[in-house]
């Protein structure tokens, strides 16, 4: 996680810095409704590549947004989902969505 130093005195600013990226969004998004598996999320993304993916992945999970489970098992197993302060994001995906509505209404 980084620390308050690290962080823009903005907080608009250091919530974009956090998820700005559309690739974090979509994740984001996807991990709201339940934990997925790697391959899920990279089959549910349209566009994403592995490696976009798992930097992604590895940047939401330094910064405490989501945790990875790994099942130590053969084959192996790692699971994503969004910790306690990831949940606070879906009510700024969930305004997010309505205002996509609602300029998909106006074009």
């Amino acid at each position: 996680m980084k620390s308050k130093q690290e962080l823009p005195a903005c907080p608009v600013a250091t919530t974009v810095s956090l998820i700005g990226s559309k690739w974090k969004l979509l994740i984001i998004r996807n991990l709201i409704k339940r934990p997925w598996r790697f391959n899920e999320l990279m089959n549910s993304i349209d566009g994403i590549s592995q490696k976009v993916l798992t930097t992604s992945l590895r940047e939401l999970e330094k910064d405490g947004i989501i945790y990875r489970k790994d099942f130590k098992t053969n084959p192996p197993k790692v699971e994503y989902g969004l910790t306690e302060l990831g949940q606070k994001l879906q009510g700024l995906l969930n305004l997010m969505a309505d205002f996509g509505d609602y300029y998909k209404s106006k074009i």
